[in-house]
């Protein structure tokens, strides 16, 4: 049986919701640096999102 993907259903696309998690984890940033930087690179996401991508 093939395995679901965790990306199925989302709004952004895989690239960048992994984006927005390294960067998250990787860096001191809050959610909403994070969503500062995605902004930076015309990508409107709310914090909201962010944390539960980060939470996943």
């Amino acid at each position: 049986m093939p395995r679901k993907s965790p990306f199925q259903h989302h709004r952004f696309p895989r690239e960048i919701i992994l984006r927005a998690v390294r960067w998250y984890l990787r860096y001191p940033l809050s959610y909403q640096d994070v969503v500062d930087l995605l902004e930076e690179r015309d990508i409107t996401v709310d914090r909201s999102t962010v944390y539960r991508w980060v939470r996943n």
